[in-house]
């Protein structure tokens, strides 16, 4: 393709690896002809290209590319393809592990390639200035001697990829003279004090391997428990892991930080089987509804197996050991389904089937609604949850 040809740049297995190795971001659009919400996305996203060149013109920045999977078929499924059209971006030469899911408009992907491309550390002049930061959120602070330090690019390179996770702080010389002593940065983590019962860690790796330095700060800042929010719920979803859910009441921060506390000590071997989440049970009243529960009886705990709901059963058992562990070993056995159905197991093996019992079956997933939508993608694995 010309270099001046206008519109987003046709990937090929010829120039794909060196477009993402020599960019800073590159915003990928992966489509096929035949599929109708790819062709309804083509001409927007040509045209987000042709704006966003004219913003940023310099070579290195930023690529719009479009992958024609039915043609590369290989490039799909290195990123595991699985609808159509998937927005996917690449920073730095690494996959972003979030896709791009907002608003398909040419002005709604020129603000978020403007988003991307900002500056993602705050400097701070003086210590003072880290005392009023916001105590729901981690942060990362940097004490360095000066910008131009090889270690502070690396720190810059890592905040680039993680700054959705974490808020980056940075000071220079003075103001971070306190902190460090001269000639040996410090990067140090700080927790969201709000909301769980964590402590402040310095980093003792080393700070010139742009890999250790990204894997502590990941570890850092994507917490083990995560928020769940209407936003946030379909990319949730796509992981395919059923989810054990905190219902809170959003003045109730103490029931969220001992939840975090209670599967960090005891939970931690569970989280390739399931994703641990918190959500504001005001906002998510209608599945807690359906768990025949109300806003009068949180905090609630329960399981959404993308197939049905399960509800532990009293909120203050999570404080005896092993029992949220039990809640979720049972649902792998599928003694809540079956307990649902015929009541209490009984303590020898064989299943009682009562003739009595109800023929109701659990409530429904609630979560599986707010999955990728049929309205906006064309799903190529059906039963993909």
């Amino acid at each position: 393709q010309p270099t001046d040809a206008s519109g987003a740049v046709s990937m090929t297995s010829e120039n794909i690896d060196m477009t993402l190795a020599s960019n800073e971001l590159v915003f990928l659009n992966f489509y096929a002809e035949w599929c109708r919400f790819s062709n309804i996305l083509a001409p927007i996203f040509n045209e987000a290209a042709d704006k966003i060149k004219a913003e940023f013109p310099e070579a290195g920045k930023v690529v719009l590319g479009k992958v024609d999977c039915d043609k590369e078929t290989s490039i799909a499924s290195r990123f595991h393809i699985s609808k159509y059209p998937t927005l996917k971006i690449v920073r730095n030469g690494q996959l972003s592990k979030r896709e791009y899911r907002g608003q398909r408009s040419a002005d709604a992907f020129l603000e978020f390639v403007k988003k991307q491309l900002e500056d993602p550390i705050k400097e701070f002049k003086s210590l003072k200035d880290l005392e009023n930061l916001d105590s729901k959120k981690r942060s990362i602070m940097g004490y360095f001697d000066r910008r131009d330090q090889p270690e502070y690019d690396i720190f810059r390179k890592v905040a680039t990829n993680l700054k959705e996770d974490c808020q980056f702080h940075v000071g220079f010389g003075d103001a971070a003279q306190a902190m460090h002593p001269p000639g040996t940065p410090i990067i140090v983590f700080r927790p969201d004090v709000a909301l769980s019962h964590e402590n402040d860690e310095t980093y003792t790796g080393s700070l010139t391997n742009f890999d250790e330095l990204k894997v502590w700060i990941q570890e850092k800042c994507v917490p083990l428990v995560r928020e769940i929010t209407f936003e946030s719920a379909e990319e949730l979803t796509e992981e395919g892991l059923p989810f054990l859910i905190l219902f809170y009441r959003p003045d109730d921060l103490n029931a969220i930080k001992d939840y975090k506390a209670i599967i960090e000590q005891q939970l931690l071997d569970e989280k390739q089987n399931v994703n641990f989440l918190t959500a504001d049970g005001k906002r998510f009243a209608h599945p807690l509804h359906h768990l025949g529960k109300s806003e009068d009886d949180l905090p609630v705990i329960a399981i959404d197996s993308f197939k049905h709901m399960y509800l532990f059963p009293h909120f203050q058992d999570m404080y005896t050991p092993g029992k949220l562990k039990q809640f979720l070993q049972d649902l792998y056995s599928g003694k809540l389904h079956r307990e649902f159905h015929y009541g209490p197991d009984p303590s020898s093996n064989e299943v009682k089937h009562d003739s009595t019992a109800k023929g109701t079956s659990p409530p429904e997933s609630k979560f599986k609604e707010l999955g990728p939508s049929k309205h906006r993608y064309t799903l190529l694995e059906k039963d993909e949850l």
